[in-house]
């Protein structure tokens, strides 16, 4: 057993694997950093989902997306997208349209407050990463993505 997160869980035992170790390094570095953007999120009413959400859409451009295509995109699943978009629409922040093309296909739009919204976190969301890979060199971080990289099919 090695490293901080045998401390950090407070392990006695020897983890069954160096797979179990680097899995739990994960598991804990992305819940600690992702605590700083739900705090983040929470000064705009938003949560990391939503948040998301609307970079999908930005990024899909003026066409935007089908429902589907946008569940497939995201980071965590969420089992209920509907009302996931129906919190966003609410908000003002996405619209929906049926297609004229297929009537069952639902394309999904970020609106200007959506746009707006994301223009004010785009600043406070790069600093928030900066900082959090203060430590990491910019070589080291190139290595850290190709490695994680292989994790992924």
């Amino acid at each position: 057993m090695s490293g901080k997160v045998a401390v950090e869980i407070s392990q006695t035992k020897p983890f069954n694997c160096r797979e179990e170790e680097v899995f739990l390094n994960l598991a804990k570095s992305y819940e600690h950093m992702q605590l700083g953007f739900v705090e983040l999120f929470r000064n705009y009413n938003l949560s990391s989902t939503q948040y998301n959400v609307l970079r999908i859409l930005r990024g899909a451009g003026p066409d935007g997306l089908n429902c589907t295509a946008v569940a497939q995109r995201m980071i965590s699943r969420d089992p209920d997208v509907t009302r996931l978009f129906d919190r966003l629409e609410s908000r003002g922040l996405v619209f929906r349209a049926r297609s004229v093309a297929d009537r069952r296909v639902v394309r999904a739009n970020i609106s200007a407050s959506g746009l707006e919204l994301l223009s004010q976190l785009d600043q406070p969301v790069l600093d928030l990463h900066r900082e959090q890979m203060r430590g990491v060199s910019a070589e080291k971080t190139e290595e850290l993505i190709g490695l994680l990289e292989l994790l992924r099919p």
